[in-house]
């Protein structure tokens, strides 16, 4: 515990000579005009561009987003897999004692809410989009150079959705935590770099890098909210509450989200955030149990140690798979691996910021262990669950692969089972609930990001980021529908593809850092001490 300070030995802690490590500073809520200023235009320029000339719009990031894949997919490769490494080498070393704030300091949040909220933040809604979709995809047509089947199915919808991104987003939320709540640092993604940069994270290129970050959590969350429309809307569909959802229908879904993460977003991350994902992770349980319990129990029981036995050995050949395997990989790779790994950077600014924002008190190997290993234990059972009941339909001869849209395939699984109506209405329900919780910690994000970094930034920008997402997903919704998500998605990889040398300028800049932690260097002196006596 830290010594009071009217008393001897005020500012250090016995047991470590740790410096007590000042409050991270939360300054009042000032815009940093630069980085709001810079941000908003170029969003309002790509806005015009996609409604004004959407063929050309989609072209051109076309064409942008295929030579990223072509010429730099083998960084995505390498890097990604250099990340998973780097994180567990953290958590198991001696770094791994570290803790993100003062010495003694106690977790803000229960564990249980810590990792609700990190999850619907990281994932969520990706996971009732792809949780059928993926498996079922990979064991129709599975990828080259493989023999196919479930067990190949399922292994690499697990090397896409457990250790992978978790630690993209665990490099983010490590530097920064770190930064903010053991050296006293604003809570920018600039200041992870003061150890390689000194004041110059400060100037123009500290300004590019938060730019950079905004830009990319606006549009990478306008898109998810466009796929949470087009989802919903799927189910409409297959209630039969419509017979067919119109571009107006959609707009008016993303109109009642948008206000609803907004809504949430200005109570804080220890109101509305924390609530909405508590609820998340027991609808989600929910529905797991409904799926696993009315579905093939047995086929999903065998399916989680076959999952997890194949993704273990398949692992190596998985991450070190590239175009140079043959023409069929490389188109493959484009389509899935590569894909996933950029968009995963995409989103790393805005779900590493906000897992730094909820883990204040948690050891850097508290947060590996919950960031990283148990995010990737529920993607098994829940990959094994939704996407088993899907290839269980599948093999049954229902043929559930063949539905008319991928936003469609987790209903027409659920249209195979008792209490339809019931289990599609709660997974329309998840899906909102699961967007908003995400959204709202985006905004939240944004929000810090425009304003130098302060843990409660104005509501009123919360307000304008928030509404400015739910506008840019209605606009391209009503301009170009899901041709327009697909651009816009695509715009998302590529404003954010740079961030891959960013993250590796934050592995660099936080080895940098703990080598010079008190708990480090105080280790190091009582060594030196004891050979010296």
């Amino acid at each position: 515990m830290n010594v009071p300070a009217d008393r001897p030995g005020a500012g250090t802690v016995p047991d470590t000579g740790a410096p007590v490590v000042p409050e991270p500073p939360t300054p009042a809520a000032q815009t940093d005009r630069v980085v709001f200023g810079v941000a908003a235009a170029a969003v309002a320029a790509i806005v015009v561009w996609g409604l004004t000339a959407t063929d050309n719009f989609g072209s051109v990031t076309g064409a942008i987003l295929e030579w990223i894949v072509d010429e730099l997919g083998w960084l995505f490769v390498i890097t990604a897999s250099g990340f998973v490494f780097f994180a567990l080498w953290l958590a198991v070393s001696r770094y791994g004692r570290i803790p993100l704030g003062k010495d003694g300091e106690q977790p803000e949040f229960r564990t249980v809410s810590w990792i609700s909220m990190m999850f619907a933040a990281g994932m969520g809604i990706g996971l009732m989009f792809f949780g059928v979709a993926e498996p079922l995809s990979h064991y129709v047509d599975p990828p080259p150079g493989t023999n196919g089947g479930t067990g190949v199915a399922m292994a690499t919808s697990m090397f896409h959705w457990s250790l992978h991104p978790w630690s993209i987003y665990a490099v983010v939320g490590l530097a920064i935590a770190y930064g903010t709540f053991r050296k006293g640092r604003r809570q920018l993604i600039s200041s992870a770099f003061v150890p390689l940069l000194g004041r110059r994270s400060e100037g123009p290129l500290g300004k590019a890098i938060d730019i950079l970050a905004l830009f990319a959590t606006l549009f990478g969350t306008a898109a998810s909210l466009g796929l949470g429309a087009l989802q919903i809307g799927s189910g409409f569909e297959v209630n039969g509450w419509i017979e067919s959802v119109g571009v107006m229908l959609l707009v008016a879904i993303v109109a009642l989200l948008t206000l609803a993460f907004i809504a949430s977003a200005v109570t804080g991350v220890a109101k509305g955030i924390q609530w909405l994902s508590n609820i998340n992770m027991v609808l989600a349980a929910a529905l797991a149990l409904f799926v696993f319990v009315l579905g093939p129990t047995v086929f999903i029981l065998n399916l989680v140690p076959t999952t997890l036995g194949a993704y273990a050995a398949e692992f190596a050949r998985m991450s070190a798979r590239t175009a140079a395997s043959s023409e069929a990989a490389g188109e493959w790779l484009s389509s899935w691996t590569i894909f996933y790994w950029a968009w995963w950077v995409s989103w790393a600014p805005f779900v590493g910021m906000f897992l730094a924002r909820i883990s204040r008190g948690r050891t850097i190997r508290e947060f590996v262990v919950g960031v990283i290993l148990v995010p990737s234990m529920v993607s098994l059972v829940w990959f094994s669950t939704f996407g088993g009941a899907g290839i269980g339909q599948q093999i049954d001869g229902l043929d559930v692969a063949d539905a008319d849209s991928v936003e469609g395939q987790l209903f027409g699984v659920l249209g195979h089972l008792p209490l339809t109506g019931i289990a599609t209405t709660v997974a329309m329900l998840l899906i909102a609930i699961f967007f908003v919780s995400g959204a709202d910690s985006a905004s939240m994000v944004m929000g810090t990001l425009s304003q130098r970094g302060t843990l409660a930034p104005r509501r009123a920008v919360v307000v304008f980021w928030g509404a400015l997402t739910g506008g840019v997903a209605a606009l391209l919704l009503w301009s170009g529908g899901a041709e327009a998500l697909n651009a816009l998605q695509t715009m998302t990889i590529i404003a954010a593809a740079p961030f891959v040398v960013v993250m590796i300028g934050l592995c660099v800049s936080l080895y940098r850092d703990l080598q010079r932690d008190p708990m480090i260097t105080g280790g190091r002196r009582k060594r030196t001490l004891r050979r010296v006596a």
